[in-house]
């Protein structure tokens, strides 16, 4: 533990704490010769314990008038969880219910059907550290990892904002595994990629996402919202022609991940219970011992250090009470 003194030079004042060792602070009485008798050890020690009480008593009030505290630090904790990002793209498309339609009163969004079931994982995930990161045209920042479940939420919510009309996941991708720049790697370290469409990822962005999904040892989810009537990551193209990336970006996305040679699962969710039965089979499966650290806050100590000077006046009053006067 680190302590600091808001003002040090009153450190000065301890030279009063060495008083009680030329005094005793009782009344002298006149009394024979006592050389001749055997020592008291009781007595001996009942003076001396007087003196080391009026010492301890002066030495806290001088430390709680200098401002004794102590600093900020970080404390290693061990739980049972995960470094979790979640990737939420923020393509127009989201906010249209599962029927493809927009909401009218009776039925979510599948944007906010995601935040209300996010925000549940996130506050039964006690032990895990969460980031928030979303991606349309753009990727966009939202929040780091970290242990603060009311920041987190607060992130979540903050993605209600309008969405935009294009998905560029492999953007999306990359700032996600970002986030795991500069962290231990302690527990599992999870992506859940939560969309209701995909787009075609140049080679180039492939190569790279490789590298880096393997290099940062991840495990990836993709919740996959999928609308009514719409393809699905398994569906086959009737046509040939139409079976490539372009035609059918979900299904070859699917396959990307498949080969990217890390764990991954897809889920398809075509209502919200799908998708809440999806969010608690995560939770189910990733629960591996993590390692964190939680930080404390720099703590002022005057009002302890007033306490015991103020319980310790009290000791010393008592055996002031209990002096014989001859």
């Amino acid at each position: 533990m680190n302590f600091g003194l808001e003002t040090p030079w009153l450190l000065a004042g301890l030279l009063l704490a060495m008083l009680p060792l030329f005094s005793s602070g009782m009344a002298v009485n006149p009394s024979p010769w006592l050389a001749i008798l055997p020592p008291d050890p009781l007595s001996t020690f009942v003076t001396w314990s007087v003196r080391v009480l009026a010492m301890l008593t002066i030495a806290a009030i001088v430390l709680g008038l200098a401002g004794l505290y102590r600093s900020e630090q970080s404390i290693e904790r061990i739980g049972h969880g995960a470094h979790i990002v979640l990737l939420l793209d923020r393509s127009s498309s989201m906010d249209n219910s599962f029927a493809g339609q927009t909401p009218d009163g009776k039925n979510e969004s599948k944007s906010a059907a995601a935040r209300r079931l996010l925000s549940k994982f996130v506050d039964q995930r006690k032990n895990d550290l969460f980031a928030v990161a979303a991606y349309s045209t753009a990727p966009l920042f939202v929040m780091p990892l970290t242990e603060n479940k009311q920041a987190i939420q607060a992130a979540i919510a903050a993605t209600s904002t309008p969405a935009l009309a294009y998905t560029h996941v492999s953007k999306g991708l990359s700032m996600a595994l970002s986030f795991f720049d500069q962290q231990p790697l302690t527990g599992s370290r999870i992506i859940v990629l939560v969309s209701d469409g995909a787009a075609a990822i140049d080679r180039d962005s492939e190569q790279k996402l490789r590298v880096w999904v393997k290099q940062k040892q991840v495990r990836l989810y993709w919740l996959f919202l999928r609308t009514a009537n719409s393809p699905g990551i398994h569906s086959v193209a009737e046509d040939p022609r139409d079976d490539n990336a372009q035609a059918m970006p979900e299904r070859y996305l699917h396959q990307f991940f498949s080969s990217l040679g890390v764990p991954y699962q897809a889920y398809e969710a075509e209502s919200p219970d799908a998708l809440q039965r999806a969010i608690a089979d995560i939770n189910h499966l990733e629960n591996l011992p993590l390692h964190y650290l939680e930080r404390i806050p720099k703590q002022d100590l005057s009002n302890q250090c007033y306490g015991l000077a103020m319980g310790l006046l009290a000791l010393l009053l008592a055996v002031k009470f209990f002096e014989i006067r001859v």
